[in-house]
């Protein structure tokens, strides 16, 4: 049985007939979805396949299919945070050098471990929305705006005028990409 199955036996639902034999799954109130169940199982795989193909430092070795998947998860998992970071380094370097450029978060290297791989910027002169079309027409995905959080673009002042610019790292990103955004992005800030 389930954990805390004890009070899902004691308690009994009122809208919904519950099972006899299955007393753990009487809460359900129909068909699982078993689409996302498969989702999930299979994103789960993926991260353990990662893992099992990296070695501590995030270098890709040969598949070790016996190690168990709880710690092949682990060590995908650390490996996609270093290569995120190492990525998101170069990124945030570049983007400090872009005159013009105003950054939001951290970005000293030294508190990296406290932040995501998702910048914020903008540029003197140009509308988030304007830095975002540009970065698409050279197929750089970008997205402006307040991502949900009005209540700091309104705090910090830029709501009013479009929010900022969001780019996000992936694990499946490259150096070369990052190199090519920086470029784009001094060229709009430069011209």
């Amino acid at each position: 049985m389930v954990r805390g199955s004890s009070h899902l036996t004691r308690l009994q639902p009122y809208k919904v007939r519950p099972s006899p034999d299955e007393t753990p799954y009487r809460w359900e109130t129909g068909t699982q979805n078993h689409e996302a169940m498969a989702g999930v199982t299979a994103a789960i795989d993926y991260l353990a396949e990662l893992g099992r193909m990296t070695n501590d430092e995030g270098r890709t070795t040969n598949d070790d299919h016996s190690q168990p998947r709880r710690a092949a998860l682990l060590a995908g998992m650390h490996a996609i945070q270093q290569y995120e970071r190492g990525l998101a380094e170069r990124m945030i370097a570049g983007l400090l050098m872009i005159p013009g450029l105003t950054f939001y978060g951290i970005s000293d290297p030294a508190h990296f471990a406290n932040r995501t791989p998702t910048i914020a910027i903008r540029i003197d002169g140009h509308s988030p929305r304007a830095i975002a079309s540009y970065l698409g027409e050279r197929g750089i995905f970008a997205w402006d705006g307040n991502y949900y959080a009005l209540g700091l673009t309104e705090r910090l002042g830029v709501e009013p005028s479009g929010g900022m610019v969001r780019i996000g790292l992936m694990h499946y990103n490259t150096a070369e990409e990052i190199d090519r955004l920086l470029a784009a992005l001094g060229e709009l800030a430069g011209g």
